[in-house]
């Protein structure tokens, strides 16, 4: 299991137009067999900054989404939404283990 966050500043402007693509990715990414969850969530009082809670079933899964054509639209799409390049810090779970208390709802 590979839990991912991906940090992300968008310019300012483009939120409401990132917020549609990444609900779109998310919402397919959530149909793909290695993804346990997909969140998109955002820091509150900053319009601009979000993160995307990636939960995959194993790590090799991560490598698997970036070959779906959901995810290209995505990236490509927000790329140029980007105040600057989005960053990810990979995690471990500790509690719960294994993937039953880590599925979508």
């Amino acid at each position: 299991m590979l839990i991912v966050h991906v940090h992300v500043k968008v310019k300012l402007g483009f939120e409401d137009a990132f917020v549609a693509a990444t609900i779109a990715n998310a919402r397919e990414s959530r149909k793909e067999p290695g993804v346990l969850r997909f969140d998109v969530i955002r820091e509150e009082g900053a319009l601009d900054r979000f993160v995307l809670v990636e939960i995959y079933r194993s790590a090799e899964d991560p490598a698997a989404h970036k070959q779906t054509a959901h995810y290209a639209a995505w990236r490509d799409a927000v790329e140029p939404m980007m105040a600057e390049p989005r960053r990810s810090t990979k995690y471990a779970p500790i509690d719960p283990q294994g993937d039953r208390g880590w599925r979508s709802a």
